[in-house]
Formats: structure tokens, C-alpha cells, sequence
């Protein structure tokens, strides 16, 4: 067995490339159309999936070739500013005795592979990663991004968690919370249901460039993405929940809180009432009695406030007794 790397670089775009057993990986990082025109002058692909390379915002595909197979996969790649997932474009070209593998450089899992199955002393690593077909290769390659799916899962347990400890707690407000996960839980179920779509039918369309029945290996991918969507859907649920959750309790918090400032607001009333009438300036009947001074000269400022006192507590006391109050 013969193993070796190969490197192609220059000052504005580069790709690297590993053979082994004659089974060919090539990797794109940042294509440009520099690259990308010389690996068509290499291989008879089509412009337009050259065109597809190139642009960043194509939906997941097939393209069926006599020679080779054509597809663009999507995954998460990192969060956004507001920590949203960022879902990155993943295109491959697959032949009899090659895989090429084009995408920005934010896939991780694939970056970390392709970079220790080109080291030399990692030549055992690499016959078991690459294999002895393309199609055994690719299953690889997507087993490893799919993989990573699960530590995004684990985040978004654990975020699930948080929010569980603290949806009952009426002195955090977690509504930017929920509607981030619940963005988030919809950002990578956007990318797994194609993906499910396109791995059952990768089983067939690269069976043709593998003398191994990679069918075991397709189902176990496929296997893995209903595990995953299966948890994604629980957590959908469940933040659903706590979205419900979240609303009754804030609004029965505004309704208390209302409740409260119209209770207070209203036992207020009797005194606003006296105190306005008899602070106008004119003589009203009893202001200016001189024989109502027993109390001296703030015997009218005194009854006033018996008055309005008086009123006040009568009427918390019916509100209290109506249970308006909720004590």
C-alpha cells in the first residue's frame, strides 16, 4: 500500500489532497473560480454545479452524472452574533476513485479529519477514515458531521434545562431565552430533515462506485439523524411548553400588578374627592365656622381626614371581603 499527500497553493486560493489505495480526497477551502476552473479542467463536471460551489445559498441536492454524483449538504458551522446556529454549505464531488470536498472552512469535524489523515505518521488512521471506495470515504465524512450534531444537542438540552430552573422564578425574565432555543431548535431540524432525504437516497446512487454494500453504513447515518430528530422534537415540545408557561405567569404577574394599582388607586379616591372640594379657593358650607374649633385651628384639616379615612376603610373592607384583594 502506497500512501502520500498532495498540495496545491497559491497567494489567493488554495486545495490539498490526499491518495490513498488510488482513491483520491480532495479538499476546497474558500473556493474561488481560480480553483474551481482548474479542477474542471481536471474533470468533466458541469458549470453549473461549479456555479453551485460557488455560491453559498443553494438548498441540499443531488446531481447524477454518469461518471460521478453531484451533492450539496447543509450543517451547522458555528453561531451568529445573537448565538443563533450558522448553517454552512457542504458540496461534494464523488467518482469511481475520488471525492472532492468544497466548502468555506468553518466544518470542523471534516477540517480536523482531512488535516490528520494528510499527516504521514497517521497512516493507519487514514486507511481506516478514507477506506478503499468513495462511497465508503463520503459515508465517513458525513458519519463525522453528523456526529458533531450531537455535542449542538447536548447545548441544547442543556440550555433546555436552564430555562426549566428558571421559568418559575417571576424575578428573571426568560423570553429572549425561549425564542432564541426555540430558534435554534429550528435552525438544525431546517438542516436534518433534507439531510435525512439525501442520505436515503445516496444509498442507492453511490453503490455504484463500491464493490462493499454500503447500505449498513448509510442506515447507521440515517439512524443517528432520527435519533437526533427525535430529541429535537421532544425539545420543540417541550419549549413549547415553557413558552405557555412563561406567558400564563407573566400575565398573571401583569394581573397582579394591575389588580394592585387599581385597589390603590381606588382607595384613594375618597381622599382626592374631599381634599379637592374643599382646597378650591371659595367658602363652602363648614370652612370657615369658627365654633368648629375644638380641635384648634386644624379642625377642618382633622374631620377631613376622619372622613376620607373612614371611607377608605369601608371600602377595603368590602373589596376584602368580595376577595378582590386575594387575601
Amino acid at each position: 500500500m502506497e500512501s502520500n499527500t498532495r498540495s496545491q497553493k497559491s497567494h489567493i486560493y488554495q486545495f490539498e489532497s490526499i491518495v490513498n489505495d488510488n482513491l483520491l480526497w480532495i479538499d476546497v477551502r474558500n473556493p474561488t473560480r481560480q480553483i474551481m476552473n482548474k479542477l474542471v479542467g481536471e474533470y468533466s463536471f458541469h458549470e453549473l454545479n461549479i456555479e453551485d460551489c460557488l455560491s453559498k445559498t443553494q438548498i441540499p441536492k443531488i446531481d447524477k452524472y454518469d461518471d460521478h454524483v453531484f451533492v450539496i449538504l447543509h450543517f451547522p458551522a458555528g453561531t451568529t452574533d445573537d448565538k443563533i446556529p450558522r448553517v454552512t454549505q457542504l458540496s461534494i464531488f464523488i467518482g469511481a476513485n475520488y471525492l472532492i470536498t468544497v466548502h468555506q472552512g468553518d466544518l470542523k469535524p471534516l477540517v480536523e479529519m482531512f488535516d490528520l489523515c494528510k499527516k504521514e505518521e497517521n497512516r493507519e488512521y487514514r486507511q481506516v477514515m478514507m477506506g478503499k471506495s468513495s462511497g465508503y470515504l463520503l459515508h465517513t465524512i458525513i458519519d463525522a458531521l453528523v456526529d458533531d450534531l450531537f455535542h449542538i444537542l447536548m447545548k441544547v438540552i442543556g440550555n433546555l434545562d436552564d430555562i426549566e430552573d428558571a421559568v418559575y422564578d417571576e424575578k428573571i425574565g426568560i423570553a429572549k431565552q425561549i425564542s432564541h432555543l426555540r430558534r435554534e431548535i429550528t435552525t438544525i431540524r431546517r438542516v436534518l430533515i433534507p439531510l435525512k432525504r439525501i442520505i436515503i437516497s445516496l444509498t442507492r446512487d453511490i453503490q455504484k462506485f463500491s464493490e462493499e454494500d454500503l447500505t449498513p453504513y448509510f442506515d447507521d447515518i440515517k439512524d443517528h439523524i432520527d435519533k437526533v430528530l427525535d430529541t429535537l422534537e421532544e425539545s420543540k415540545e417541550t419549549i413549547e411548553i415553557y413558552k405557555d408557561t412563561d406567558y400564563m405567569l407573566s400575565t398573571e404577574k401583569t394581573n397582579k400588578i394591575i389588580a394592585m394599582l387599581t385597589v390603590v388607586f381606588t382607595l384613594s379616591i375618597p381622599i382626592t374627592v374631599v381634599s379637592t372640594i374643599y382646597g378650591m379657593n371659595i367658602s363652602l358650607p363648614g370652612s370657615d365656622m369658627i365654633q368648629f374649633q375644638f380641635f384648634g385651628e386644624y379642625t377642618i384639616l382633622i374631620l377631613l381626614i376622619v372622613i376620607s379615612t373612614i371611607i377608605t376603610l369601608i371600602m377595603f373592607l368590602s373589596f376584602r371581603r368580595l376577595g378582590w384583594l386575594g387575601i
